[in-house]
């Protein structure tokens, strides 16, 4: 009796959409308001100064993030729409071209002429639509656009990773806050580019030195404009 065989293999590039996106909006969370607080902290500010600005930043960032990924992924949703809409009305009137033009994809891909019009009318005769937008146009279910989703994504990526350095300069003494949230941030920036590398199958001491060089150079340049230009809150 033969056996039904199941695709059971996972592979990373179905991770890319949402580790980059989580990755991101983590990474800007943890590295703008840390730098915020150290600025602030650099000025001799008072706790309650560093918190106010930290909390600011953390909402404002969000917000932005948000906005950011709305608009951009509903553009990419809008060009989704009117493709899928040109594609349904070619298929409703010539279908024979569409049927040539999937064939030569497959041609292109390295299937000889037979094999590839066979396997256009296979792909046509289940889900025309679909088999045009995934081999055509390269959009699938998986990948499609979601403005929502990702706008609430990124948010909370973002507020999650801004909570880590406000929750350091809330315990850490105040003598000691500068090199608490600069130590603690690039640990945590550190921890999160090796997870990230690891994860997308890169070397995780690249995703590392990425992410701590610039937290680094970030929190170092706030760190000098508030020594420089420092005024007691």
């Amino acid at each position: 009796m033969p056996r039904t065989l199941t695709h059971s293999e996972r592979h990373r590039t179905g991770r890319l959409t949402w580790l980059r996106a989580a990755v991101l909006g983590a990474n800007d969370g943890i590295v703008s308001t840390a730098s915020l607080a150290v600025g602030v902290a650099a000025a001799d500010a008072t706790r309650e100064a560093v918190l106010l600005a930290g909390v600011a930043g953390l909402v404002a960032g969000a917000m932005s993030m948000a906005a950011g990924e709305y608009v951009s992924v509903s553009s990419q949703a809008d060009s989704e729409r009117a493709d899928t809409a040109r594609e349904r009305g070619e298929l409703a009137t010539d279908w024979d071209h569409e049927v040539e033009e999937l064939t030569q994809i497959h041609v292109e891909r390295g299937l000889d002429r037979a094999l590839a019009e066979q396997v256009a009318r296979a792909l046509m005769a289940r889900d025309p639509l679909r088999a045009h937008l995934r081999d055509e146009l390269g959009i699938d279910e998986a990948s499609a656009a979601r403005p929502l989703l990702a706008a609430w994504s990124s948010a909370a990526a973002f507020a999650v990773g801004a909570a880590f350095p406000l929750g350091v300069a809330a315990l850490a003494p105040r003598a000691l806050l500068v090199p608490a949230i600069a130590v603690a941030t690039l640990v945590a920036l550190a921890t999160l580019g090796a997870v990230a590398a690891r994860v997308g199958g890169a070397r995780p001491w690249r995703g590392t030195v990425r992410v701590t060089f610039w937290g680094a150079a970030a929190m170092g340049a706030t760190a000098l404009v508030g020594r420089l230009f420092g005024v007691a809150l």
